[in-house]
């Protein structure tokens, strides 16, 4: 991802209430869409905020608000993305578990290796769980400090070939973070139909 395009989404992702960001691309690989998942803020607030971001990057992007407590499970479908349900230190072992919904399912992985690996390996996990091919491990998980906060950073490797795929996200805490920043470093790979096999098929 150009470092534009990282600044960027790291803009959106630290306004208040933001779940989730998605973004299309031209074919010279500028964004020309972006769309923000909200919860508990006033979509038309955040939008005004989220254009004036987006002119400084990329004036011609269309900026789209959604709400996430409005027709989770329709809004899901339509957008074809996967969505973080929860991440929490669940059993007495205290291990990762994180919940993902995609089309409605709901995928769950768990892992005890603390919150930021455990937290990209009980992702990983939950998209195998609901179906998804996805031949990529964990090279490194840290927090990287910026003016904003520490957000965590999340670099993942293909198991077919040398190809770094990278995310980054801010959350309330660590386990959601790296949970958000692996479903950024995939969310291209995520939406191509063949990576998916729904469970049973």
């Amino acid at each position: 991802m150009p470092p534009t395009e990282e600044d960027f989404e790291l803009e959106l992702r630290s306004l208040p209430g933001v779940l989730n960001v998605g973004m299309g691309h031209r074919e010279n690989g500028d964004v020309d869409s972006v769309t923000l998942i909200v919860h508990g803020q006033d979509p038309g607030s955040i939008q005004g905020v989220a254009l004036q971001i987006a002119s400084l990057y990329f004036p011609d992007a269309v900026v789209t608000v959604e709400d996430a407590d409005l027709d989770t499970a329709d809004r899901i479908g339509e957008n074809g993305r996967v969505a973080l349900v929860r991440a929490a230190f669940e059993g007495p072992e205290n291990a990762c578990e994180v919940q993902l919904n995609f089309e409605g399912a709901i995928g769950t992985g768990r892992s005890s290796s603390g919150p930021l690996i455990g937290g990209v390996e009980a992702t990983l996990a939950a998209l195998r769980d609901l179906g998804f091919d996805v031949p990529y491990h964990l090279i490194g998980a840290v927090n990287v400090a910026t003016e904003r906060g520490w957000p965590v950073m999340v670099t993942l490797r293909s198991n077919l070939h040398d190809v770094d795929r990278i995310g980054i996200a801010q959350s309330d805490g660590d386990l959601a973070s790296a949970a958000k920043a692996t479903l950024d470093a995939l969310n291209r790979y995520l939406t191509l139909p063949r990576n998916f096999r729904p469970r049973g098929s």
